[in-house]
C-alpha cells in the first residue's frame, strides 16, 4: 500500500523559470534493501542550493504559499540546460524512523529504527532510502543525526584521502564553516597540521578558541605572508576549497610555491619540483576560477566529491569512518542550526535570502512533518 505526503520539487524550464514548490507525492512500498523512512529533520547544506536555489533571482521572484517562482539568468540556466524540464526532489541527507521496509535482510533489521539516510530527496515528509546508507541513531535524535553524512563524512573523507597520499598536513579555505569546525577537531584527534582560513576576526577567533594552531585571516593586509608562514611550519602543499570562483585557490598555490622555492638550493625556470595539490569540493562563489602563471608546474587542481571518493575508498574504509561519526555525533560531528522551519517556511522570502547566503553558523534544520 503506498503512502502519500508532501515533498518539495525544483523544476527549470529552458526559458530560465525556475519553480521550487511543495506538493503532495505518493511515496510507494519499499522493495529489496529498500525502506521507507518518515523524515523528521534535514538540514540545507550549500549542496543541496545547487538544485534548490542555483543563481536564480529570489530578490524579485513571486512568492505564494508553498511555491516560489524566480529567474535562472546566463550563463547558469545554459549551464543547467541537462535539467530543463525535470521536476525533481531535493535533500541530500537527514534523518527520521523506518515506517516501512522491503523483504530485504539489512532492510528489516531496520523497521521501526531512527535513522539518519541520504535518500536525495530528504526535503519531504517521506523518503524511499537504501537500508546500507541508513545510519541506525539509537538514541540519538533526529535532529542529532540530520547532518550526520554530508559535512561528517566529508571532513573525514578529506583526512583519509590525505592519509592514502601520505600527507601530513592539509589547508582548508572555510576554517570556520560547520564542516572546517569538524575537521579542525578530527585533525587534532589524528595529529594532522591544518591551516584554517577565515574571513572575519570573529571566526579566526571561534577556530583558535577550539584549539585551532594556524588560523589566517584573508581580510589582513598580511594575508599572504601569514600563509606563507602557516605552510611553512606545517608542510600543508595539499588543500581543499569549497569557494570554487574567485582567487583564493590561487593565493593557495602561490604560497605553497614561495614556500618551496625559498627551500630549494638551485634556480630552475619551471620552478619547484614540490607538489602542490588542490581540491575544489563547492561552488560558494560562482564566478570563474583565476588562476596565475606563478606556481611553476608542479601543481595540480581537481575536484573532489564525496561518493565518488567513498566509492572508491571501499567498503571497509566507508564502515570505519560511519562507526566513528556514530560514536562521536554529538561532540566531534556535532551540528548547530539557526532556524528550524517546515516545509512551507523553506520557500518564504525570509528563509531563502536568509539561508542561500551560506554564513558560518547560520545553518537551517528542516522539519518537514512539522
Amino acid at each position: 500500500m503506498s503512502t502519500t505526503g508532501k515533498q518539495l520539487f525544483t523544476t527549470l524550464e529552458s526559458d530560465g523559470t525556475l519553480t521550487v514548490e511543495i506538493a503532495e507525492a505518493t511515496f510507494p512500498d519499499p522493495t529489496g534493501n529498500q525502506v521507507l523512512v518518515k523524515m523528521e529533520a534535514a538540514p540545507i547544506n550549500p549542496s543541496d542550493l545547487a538544485i534548490l536555489t542555483g543563481a536564480a533571482d529570489f530578490e524579485n521572484a513571486e512568492y505564494s504559499p508553498g511555491k516560489v517562482v524566480a529567474k535562472m539568468p546566463e550563463p547558469f540556466n545554459t549551464g543547467s540546460k541537462a535539467r530543463h524540464g525535470q521536476r525533481l526532489p531535493a535533500g541530500n541527507e537527514g534523518a527520521g524512523t523506518v515506517v516501512a521496509a522491503g523483504d530485504g535482510e539489512m532492510a528489516q533489521g531496520l523497521m521501526g529504527q531512527r535513522v539518519a539516510c541520504v535518500p536525495g530527496s530528504a526535503f519531504s515528509q517521506y523518503a524511499i532510502a537504501d537500508a546500507a546508507m541508513c545510519l541506525p541513531l539509537g538514541d540519538h535524535s533526529a535532529e542529532a543525526g540530520a547532518s550526520s553524512f554530508v559535512n561528517p563524512m566529508t571532513a573525514l573523507g578529506f583526512v583519509e584521502n590525505a592519509k592514502m597520499d601520505g600527507q601530513k598536513a592539509i589547508l582548508h579555505t572555510v576554517g570556520a564553516s560547520n564542516l572546517g569546525q569538524m575537521l579542525n577537531r578530527i585533525c587534532q584527534e589524528d595529529g594532522i597540521a591544518l591551516v584554517n582560513i577565515v574571513r572575519k576576526a570573529d571566526q579566526a577567533d571561534l577556530l583558535k578558541s577550539q584549539g585551532a594552531e594556524h588560523v589566517v585571516n584573508s581580510s589582513d593586509e598580511d594575508f599572504m605572508d601569514k600563509l606563507r608562514s602557516a605552510v611553512e611550519a606545517t608542510g600543508a602543499f595539499y588543500g581543499f576549497d569549497p569557494i570554487g570562483g574567485g582567487q583564493m585557490v590561487d593565493h593557495c598555490f602561490k604560497a605553497m610555491e614561495q614556500v618551496a622555492v625559498a627551500q630549494m638550493s638551485e634556480y630552475s625556470r619551471y620552478g619547484s619540483n614540490q607538489a602542490k595539490r588542490m581540491f575544489i569540493y563547492g561552488r560558494l562563489d560562482f564566478g570563474p576560477t583565476v588562476l596565475t602563471p606563478a606556481y611553476g608546474f608542479g601543481w595540480t587542481l581537481s575536484g573532489w566529491l564525496l561518493t565518488p571518493f567513498l566509492q572508491n575508498a571501499g567498503m571497509e574504509t566507508v564502515m570505519r569512518m560511519r562507526k566513528r561519526v556514530l560514536d562521536n555525533l554529538t561532540t566531534t560531528f556535532a551540528s548547530n542550526y539557526k532556524e528550524k522551519v517546515d516545509l512551507e517556511g523553506m520557500l518564504t522570502k525570509d528563509a531563502i535570502l536568509d539561508y542561500r547566503q551560506m554564513k558560518t553558523g547560520e545553518k537551517y534544520l528542516v522539519t518537514p512533518n512539522g
